[in-house]
């Protein structure tokens, strides 16, 4: 089996996130093992009365990435969260909401989209990615 591909998502901008599911969409494409973990912003754009929401894209983008972004996604670029669907479909994509960043948040399990699949403690995540490669976005 293929090392998994672990990726810690804190960010909860949009372009983070449509990054983000594009090389959860390439791994699972190639058969790799993805798991993610969800922490704060991140796991927030998670919930499933925001899943949808315009969550904004990271300062950096500026006003010309703002425009591209919106290009993409006239032109048919997936959602981030159809492209996660997809990849969940394609391969190995297991989604795990952080326990601490839940509590912070107030969060219980019912309020977030069935894109994830479940909650556990950083202990569990590093276990969980073995010697794989932990991405942090």
């Amino acid at each position: 089996m293929d090392e998994t591909i672990s990726l810690v998502l804190f960010s909860g901008t949009d372009d983070k996130l449509q990054a983000a599911a594009t090389l959860v969409a390439g791994a699972a494409a190639l058969g790799k093992p993805v798991k993610i973990f969800l922490q704060y912003w991140g796991l927030n754009a998670f919930r499933a009365d925001r899943i949808a929401a315009d969550h904004g894209l990271a300062p950096e983008a500026g006003e010309a990435g703002k425009l591209a972004f919106d290009a993409a996604a006239r032109t048919g670029q997936a959602h981030w969260a159809d492209a996660l669907r997809m990849a969940k479909e394609l391969g190995e994509v297991d989604i795990q909401a952080c326990s601490a960043s839940m509590d912070l948040l107030k969060l219980k399990q019912s309020d977030l989209d069935p894109l994830v699949n479940g909650i556990e403690g950083v202990a569990a995540f590093y276990i969980n990615a073995g010697e794989g490669q932990i991405v942090f976005i």
